[in-house]
């Protein structure tokens, strides 16, 4: 799959980079070569190979959840830097 300079533009404002225009034929060769790799690996024949162990076979490692008291308002509020009673204050995000 060729990817095209326009294409790295797109990429790299959704990734919000800036990339210079010496480097973005280099890059969209070195992404080129990749997605072709890719796509080779879609042609290997894995019939009949056993599925190796990893991480999608692991079981959970986290701790049991534990019922606690809570702490309260006047804990969990100590540092806020506004606040309302029980609540925290923040600025408006959305005008």
């Amino acid at each position: 799959m060729k990817i095209s300079t326009h294409e790295i533009e797109k990429i790299a404002h959704l990734a919000r980079l800036e990339i210079d225009d010496s480097q973005k034929e280099k890059i969209a060769e070195q992404l080129s070569h990749i997605l072709q790799y890719i796509d080779k690996l879609k042609d290997v024949d894995v019939d009949g190979v056993k599925l190796s162990s990893g991480a999608a076979f692991m079981n959970n490692v986290l701790r049991d959840d534990k019922l606690k008291v809570s702490p309260g308002p006047l804990v969990t509020l100590a540092n806020a830097p506004q606040r309302d009673d029980d609540f925290y204050m923040v600025p408006r995000v959305v005008k």
